[in-house]
């Protein structure tokens, strides 16, 4: 049996002032840095052999700070270039050492044109109805940006290629990412329908936790 544990990364500045941060590389805010520390010590039990997490800055803090309690040290990997190839030391990643895999797949969903703006003077912009269908509908994207089922395209196919195998091979895993990156995971796992998925959401800081046997999922009850 393996473990796979999902954090959304704490709150970021711009989670604390109501803006859509999509893309845009915000750090975590003050509360955030105490979720993320909060989730370390939660997860302090399990032992984790291998983390992904996304290419911004608010899922690595996210991820560094949870790692601090774990008895293993994670390394970056780096697929190519002078980070690849300067980074290497003999033993790559020793025993006492986890990997840590990031890619622009588990990216939070970009927004388009409601990137930046806060969400309230959004709605005034565009109409509160509006917004709402562009936040959450499943399939429908903001002008220039990407919908749910976008993220999940390009989410799910890196899970399927790089996560799932290392829960297949016994690994005990742990993804720090964002909400729209991590509900598509979450949707892909439990099943959820297109009509239900845009209802589910997952709280800044707070691990969602599945064992992983014979290649089924069970969650774990908090």
């Amino acid at each position: 049996m393996s473990i796979l544990v999902l954090v959304r990364h704490g709150e970021s500045r711009w989670n604390l002032e109501n803006r859509f941060a999509g893309w845009v590389d915000v750090p975590l805010s003050e509360k955030g840095i105490v979720e993320a520390l909060d989730c370390a010590k939660y997860l302090k039990s399990v032992e984790f052999d291998v983390a992904f997490t996304s290419k911004l800055t608010r899922a690595q803090t996210t991820l560094m700070l949870i790692l601090s309690c774990q008895k293993k040290t994670g390394i970056f990997l780096h697929d190519d270039g002078k980070e690849n190839e300067w980074s290497l030391h003999p033993m790559r990643v020793d025993e006492n050492e986890m990997p840590i895999y990031s890619s622009e797949a588990l990216n939070e969903r970009y927004y388009g044109i409601l990137q930046g703006q806060n969400k309230q003077h959004a709605r005034e912009i565009y109409g509160e109805d509006q917004v709402f269908i562009w936040r959450r509908s499943f399939d429908i994207a903001p002008p220039n940006g990407e919908s749910l089922k976008d993220t999940y395209e390009r989410t799910i196919p890196y899970f399927k290629e790089n996560i799932l195998p290392a829960l297949e091979n016994g690994k005990n895993v742990i993804v720090v990412a964002h909400g729209n990156s991590l509900r598509s995971v979450v949707k892909y796992i439990e099943n959820i329908s297109d009509e239900d998925i845009p209802k589910f959401e997952l709280n800044t800081g707070d691990p969602v936790i599945y064992d992983h046997k014979m290649g089924k999922f069970n969650k774990r009850n908090r």
